[in-house]
């Protein structure tokens, strides 16, 4: 029998973190990113952003509901049926999913790109060698020759061959006026946010209400699914997606959900 009141959320190595512990997922997503502040990848504020998704997280029951799971088939279709398909990564993301976001790109023929709010080009390579290591091939994000329309600072330098171009982008764990100004560029927009109230999944064409380690793999299965699949089938799954139920059932969850 585990002994629960000696594991703690300070281990080296998260093999250290019993699969049975019943904050599995918290204790696991709170090591990966306090290292990745301390591989350079992550910057300290993003612990904050993902103190506050653990909490929304904990009232979702740390679950998959079923409206985030037809959204996540949704995605997959929509990545499947894209022309250019390019899925963002900030510093939360490359810690938290790096070979998970891997894995999506090669079943859905997306491209990766860096995108940072907090962006140094140390950073930034930083960040790409640590996707590399989880098998990425190629990586962009790092000449950010294009700018997001109506939007300040660091966080609108994009690729002009990604996200600028693309017509189909996934932004989790993103800023609300980034999501916002990508809206307004009439591109189809996938949110991964555990907040059904925040303005990345209120703008996004399919919100995800689901903490990413779970979304991103669960995209990733609907999609090698979905792949022999033909055209019809993929726009009658986004056809049928209901993105304002899916919000209100997440909002639901949270607030009257048996934990």
């Amino acid at each position: 029998m585990t002994d629960y009141d000696t594991v703690s959320a300070d281990v080296e190595h998260e093999e250290e973190i019993p699969e049975d512990h019943p904050r599995y997922q918290d204790l696991l997503t709170r090591h990966r990113i306090e290292k990745g502040v301390e591989k350079g990848i992550t910057h300290l504020q993003g612990m904050h952003a993902e103190g506050r998704g653990s909490a929304f997280d904990y009232l979702l029951g740390e679950a998959t509901i079923p409206s985030a799971d037809d959204a996540e088939r949704a995605a997959a279709a929509h990545l499947l049926l894209a022309d250019h398909p390019v899925l963002s990564i900030n510093g939360n993301v490359a810690a938290l999913v790096p070979s998970e976001m891997v894995a999506l790109a090669e079943a859905t023929g997306a491209d990766l790109e860096i995108n940072l709010f907090n962006r140094t080009p140390e950073r930034i390579e930083a960040i790409a060698d640590h996707l590399r290591e989880h098998g990425a091939e190629d990586v962009k994000g790092l000449e950010a020759n294009a700018r997001i329309p109506n939007l300040d600072h660091q966080r609108a330098k994009v690729d002009e061959d990604g996200i600028y171009d693309a017509d189909v982008v996934l932004v989790p764990l993103e800023d609300g006026d980034r999501a916002e100004a990508l809206n307004e560029m009439d591109k189809t927009e996938i949110v991964i946010d555990l907040n059904p109230l925040s303005r990345s999944p209120q703008v996004a064409d399919v919100p995800i209400v689901d903490n990413i380690i779970r979304a991103v793999p669960n995209m990733t299965e609907h999609a090698r699914v979905l792949a022999d699949e033909d055209e019809a089938v993929l726009r009658s799954i986004i056809n049928e997606f209901d993105r304002e139920a899916a919000l209100e059932q997440a909002e639901d969850r949270i607030r009257s959900g048996e934990l």
